[in-house]
Order: structure tokens, then sequence, then C-alpha cells
């Protein structure tokens, strides 16, 4: 008989949760039993998980009782306030929050990376999936890598307001209906104008913060790339957009390799090579997709006997919730081999 497993989703109003409901349905987890969970204020909503409507209930310190695995997709604080007790009732902890980056014992997560990273056994407490921006990076610079050693790299990463929640992509809608109906501007989460408007930090009264978003990625990316990868030099700046990730990538490597070598580097699994430059990746594009979306450009001189080069400049996008929600779900996959058996028969 084939292992049916209970899963609750904390902060299942969120829009991480709802690609995760997603992403979970289309994966060997679909079977499960799903158990949704939020705030007071969210209690009663209607979700849809697969095929099945599912009640948002209340959450509390008993909510975890014969859960499998926990993903916390909501709030910070909300993810402080119960990781123990999903722990404390044998729940397997899945942190999409931010909240546990800091915890001894977790373990920032990309399974698509392979045996690159540390794997987790049983006295692991708890798995924070990968940022969707570190993930994406490491997947280019560890296929990059198998190529040449690389010299150089540096990133400049686009961020969308949805990294902000509801909250961030509500306030950037409100804000380009007031600046086009020439009304006061709502800025609770950024405290700035955000609509229309490329920036590289926010104001002073803002809840949302660049700066933290910066260095989450940072710390993501060092744990997934060990020895392996190359230093990450980045600048992360947002822009205003509401969905998916974009990144501006000069590489240089040790040697000049053949761009046809790049090309099947970068075309593998999890990476999507565009070679037709009117294709080329957007966020629009990457959205829904599973894959990151790269387009290459030699930086000149490329030979013209050998078609070698060893600089070149990445552009890619992706869609940042889709890709966080597909590797907390890989993750999940990952971690069923410390729980063989679900609770729930």
């Amino acid at each position: 008989m084939t292992t049916e497993y209970k899963i609750a989703l904390a902060g299942a109003s969120s829009l991480l949760a709802k690609e995760l409901k997603e992403s979970l349905t289309e994966s060997p987890l679909a079977g499960a039993s799903f158990v949704l969970l939020d705030e007071q204020d969210a209690q009663g909503q209607l979700e849809q998980v697969g095929d099945e409507v599912t009640v948002v209930q209340a959450i509390g310190p008993h909510s975890f009782e014969d859960i499998d695995f926990t993903f916390f997709a909501g709030s910070e604080a909300l993810t402080r306030k119960y990781w123990r007790d999903a722990l404390a009732a044998g729940s397997t902890v899945l942190d999409l929050s931010g909240a546990l980056d800091d915890e001894p014992g977790v373990l920032v997560r990309a399974p698509w990376l392979g045996n690159s990273i540390v794997s987790p056994d049983l006295l692991t407490k708890a798995v924070v999936p990968a940022n969707a921006a570190a993930l994406a990076l490491a997947l280019m610079l560890d296929r990059l890598q198998d190529v040449a050693e690389i010299r150089f790299m540096s990133a400049t990463v686009l961020q969308p307001a949805s990294e902000y929640g509801k909250e961030g992509l509500d306030e950037l809608h409100q804000q380009t209906v007031s600046l086009l109906s020439f009304q006061s501007m709502p800025r609770a989460v950024f405290d700035t104008q955000v609509a229309y408007n490329t920036l590289s930090s926010f104001g002073e009264s803002a809840t949302a913060s660049l700066a933290r978003s910066e260095s989450r990625i940072r710390r993501h990316y060092a744990a997934l790339a060990g020895d392996r990868l190359p230093e990450l030099r980045m600048q992360l700046i947002y822009a205003p957009v509401f969905h998916g990730n974009a990144f501006s990538i000069c590489i240089e490597l040790e040697q000049a390799v053949a761009l046809s070598t790049i090309e099947d580097a970068l075309g593998g699994e999890h990476l999507d090579l565009v070679l037709e430059e009117t294709d080329s990746p957007s966020n629009l594009a990457a959205a829904g997709q599973n894959d990151v979306l790269v387009w290459l450009k030699p930086e000149p001189p490329v030979s013209r006997v050998s078609g070698e080069t060893s600089r070149f400049w990445l552009w890619a996008a992706s869609d940042n919730l889709r890709l966080a929600a597909q590797n907390a779900v890989e993750c999940a996959l990952d971690l069923r081999r410390l729980r063989p058996q679900g609770k729930v028969q």
C-alpha cells in the first residue's frame, strides 16, 4: 500500500502557500492529506488543494498532532511562534519564511544541486529550502564550474514586489493606481515610491528591507556553494514588477572554452537556455515556469577560429515564488528517507 503522509501548510493564505499547494499536487506527495493553518483572521477561508476544497483552520500549539511535514510559508513571526510546537509533535519542519536561518541545527537545502551540500540526518532540527534567487545563481554557477574554473563573477539581482508578500503586491498596485489618478500614495510597506521606480533601498520606516533580503540571499548562496562555487559578488535592486527575479551576471573563466560547450552546460536540467535574442528571458516569460530561463551573451573578443571565449554575460529570469515552492517540495521528497512511513495510514 502506498504510504500516505499528512502535510500542514502554516500561513496557508500567503502567496508562497498558494504556489506550494500547486507544486505539492503536481508532485509524488499529491496523495497526502493536507491541513491548512493560519492566523485567526484567515480562519474559515476556503482554499483549493488539488481537487479538494479545504477550510483554513486557526493555528495553535496543538495543530501539529500526527503531521508528517509542516511547511511554514507565512510570516517570520508565525514561524517563530509555532515551529517548536511542530517539532515537539514529531513533524518535520520546512521553513520558507526566513525565520530559522540562524537557528543551530537547521540546514539550508537545495536537492537539485546534488551532493554539493550537507544532507539532513536524524539530528537535523528543521530544513530551510534555499531562497529562490540564491538557488538560481547556484544552479547556473554549478553548471559552469563543470566547464572550467570560474575566475570572477558578479551579479545584479532584480527583485519583485512579491518577495514581500501580499502586502507588497497590494502597495505596488495601489501606488500605481494612485499615481495615475494623481492621488497620494500608500507607503506602509516600502515607505517610498516603488511604482515606476527602481531602487537600491527603501524608506527609513519601511517594513520591507532590501538589505535583509540581500543578506538572506548571500547566506543561502554561501550554504549552497561550500568550497565548490565562487564567492558571490552581488547587488540587489528592487524592480517595479509584481513577480519574477531577473539576473545580470558577468562571468570570467580561468580558460577560454567553446561557446557550444558553455551552451550545453546552461541547457541542462532546471535551466532553459534561450538561443534566440528575440526570446530574451523576462519575468513575464518565466511566470509559472519550473526552470530558470538563461540567455548567453559572449563578451568580445570571441576567437573566430575556435569559437572560444573566457568572458561572457548571462541574462536570466525565474519565477521567484514557483522556484521557491518547487525547491521546498524537493526538500520534502528528499526528507522522506528519514520518514519512510507516514502517520496517517
